[in-house]
């Protein structure tokens, strides 16, 4: 997305064997455009030995709920228990589950609230957020230009776009924080007008791999085809 309407995105990474967190922490910090805050997460050894339950959604929050719908109510939508099944990993199960709200300080002061929510698993890492705002998708298509491949996803008009991620690593070795910083992989976003007119608003939802292969777009639309007529304001075709 267009520097003016860009933010961070990210996920951690599942490492291969549990780490002593006072040799190596490990995560991978996805950068993709989009309208979501910039969110932290590392995946410290206490994980490891954390119950293996599926994760139910927590919010990590505690600002004013955005309208017409919240962070955790985004976090219950994307959080089902058919998700792996959606994306092609039926043996897994959601490790995190989060809602939270950004909010962002224009210029003038104005402040906007997005409202969002992440749920990661082994495989993949999913993030939903949802604009109130008077842009559509089509204007969203304007500004990603070249990178916007025009969808139609249950009648409502759509773009898919791709972005390059960004691999972190963090030594905590001799009492000393070091990052270094090396490419990741790719991922791939999807934005939907609420309504089938495209009258201003919209819902994105994107995935990545923990791997950083690339994502499966069959997956991606699966798990909208199911989510979004879940989330608060849609308006079905």
């Amino acid at each position: 997305m267009v520097d003016d309407f860009a933010d961070s995105k990210r996920a951690a990474s599942e490492p291969e064997k549990p780490m002593n967190v006072a040799a190596q922490v490990i995560a991978a910090i996805v950068v993709v455009g989009g309208l979501a805050g910039l969110v932290w997460a590392l995946d410290l050894d206490s994980k490891a030995s954390a119950d293996r339950r599926p994760a139910t959604c927590t919010s990590t929050h505690n600002s004013k709920p955005s309208k017409p719908v919240s962070g955790a109510r985004l976090c219950t939508a994307l959080n089902r228990p058919d998700l792996p099944v959606l994306l092609g990993t039926p043996d897994e199960y959601a490790e995190t589950a989060d809602g939270n709200e950004s909010t962002i300080t224009s210029a003038d002061g104005t402040k906007t609230t997005t409202p969002e929510a992440d749920v990661d698993l082994k495989t993949y890492s999913l993030r939903l957020s949802a604009s109130d705002d008077d842009f559509g998708v089509s204007d969203m298509a304007g500004l990603l230009g070249t990178r916007a491949e025009t969808k139609t996803v249950l009648g409502h008009p759509a773009v898919v776009y791709s972005d390059r991620t960004i691999a972190l690593s963090f030594n905590l070795g001799g009492g000393r924080t070091k990052a270094d910083s090396g490419p990741g992989g790719i991922a791939r976003s999807l934005l939907v007008a609420r309504d089938v007119k495209d009258g201003g608003g919209y819902l994105e939802v994107s995935i990545w791999r923990q791997d950083f292969a690339t994502p499966d777009d069959a997956a991606l639309f699966r798990v909208a085809e199911k989510v979004l007529p879940t989330v608060p304001g849609w308006t079905a075709g």
